[in-house]
């Protein structure tokens, strides 16, 4: 099951409190403040890791606690601060206020850390108030307070190039046609109900990276269909390539039913650099009955059933890749 959402609640552990203490020992009849100070309480950690793909192990365990710090001692004995929980989540995840949903932080790389809440600072114990002219001081501090949240996590997959089409338009078939994915392919609509990413290699000098998303319906940045649980993904691709069944009565139409779902969610997936894809051009033997001049964008033709243009796809995709202008995308509230 791919899960792309989780809200979980996080509380840092308190700090341990210092300590009041005096020396006490034989043949010392006025020993001095010797009180320790208390630990540290344990912090909450977010880092990236590019071994996970979604948020599945957040919908079972939604309270994650730290420990508190140990409080000091006598005979100048520091408490033991504690340790740190640290949680992993895939590259790409969102991290929001759960209240505010004000943007916390985005992890995009590798052993990437946030710390979602910091644990209480540890108190000082009396020795730390001796002075020259305070000798016996009886001040001691309690140990701070840990913070305590509710976080959204919002995954975004990171791709080079989304796929985006109706259901079963191929898209599918052709990210297994020209990488190793293995995604669900089926005669019947919404046969992919999450996205796939598959890794594209060109030649022996450069690869990138493909993302099958759900097929897109009339209304779906209302929520139709699969709504637009999936449409976030889209955000982070350097491109996109429609995808259209080439029997379709009027492709035209659909490409601007594509486009008109895409800029009612955020206007601007349709200024990402772009490719139209018309697939399966082996049911047709003769020219194609409608004229492919009327996109906006380049076009290519493609079988992925017979391999047909598959190599010249391939190069319109690294092409596309490589000649791509970065958008600077608001992170959606």
């Amino acid at each position: 099951m791919f899960i792309d959402y989780a809200k979980i609640h996080v509380k840092a552990g308190h700090g341990g409190s210092g300590c009041l203490s005096f020396r006490r020992e034989k043949y010392v009849a006025k020993g001095g403040p010797d009180g320790g100070d208390g630990g540290d309480g344990g912090s909450i950690i977010i880092y990236g890791s590019r071994q996970l793909r979604n948020l599945k192990d957040y919908s079972y365990r939604k309270h994650y606690s730290a420990k508190r710090g140990q409080h000091g001692m006598g005979s100048n004995r520091h408490g033991k601060s504690a340790a740190d929980i640290e949680l992993k989540v895939p590259l790409g995840t969102i991290i929001k206020d759960g209240d505010s949903g004000e943007v916390l932080a985005d992890i995009v790389t590798h052993n990437q850390k946030y710390v979602v809440a910091k644990g209480g600072k540890g108190g000082r114990g009396n020795a730390r108030f001796a002075t020259p002219t305070h000798r016996s001081p009886r001040e001691w501090e309690t140990g701070g307070y840990g913070e305590e949240r509710w976080i959204e996590l919002e995954l975004k997959l990171i791709a080079d190039i989304g796929l985006v089409g109706l259901p079963n338009a191929g898209k599918s078939t052709l990210l297994s046609c020209i990488s190793s994915a293995r995604p669900k392919i089926a005669d019947y609509p919404f046969t992919t109900l999450q996205p796939n990413l598959g890794i594209v290699e060109y030649f022996d000098y450069d690869k990138f990276v493909v993302a099958d998303i759900p097929g897109l319906i009339e209304g779906a940045h209302e929520g139709k269909g699969l709504g637009i649980q999936f449409l976030r993904h889209i955000e982070r691709t350097r491109a996109l390539a429609y995808i259209i069944d080439i029997t379709e009565k009027n492709p035209y139409k659909v490409f601007k039913t594509l486009q008109s779902e895409l800029k009612a969610f955020s206007p601007i997936l349709v200024r990402k650099s772009s490719l139209i894809v018309l697939t399966k051009l082996d049911i047709y033997d003769n020219a194609i009955p409608f004229n492919v001049k009327k996109f906006a964008y380049p076009v290519v033709m493609i079988s992925a059933v017979t391999g047909k243009n598959i190599d010249e796809l391939k190069k319109a995709f690294h092409d596309l890749v490589s000649h791509s202008v970065e958008i600077e995308e608001p992170v959606r509230e």
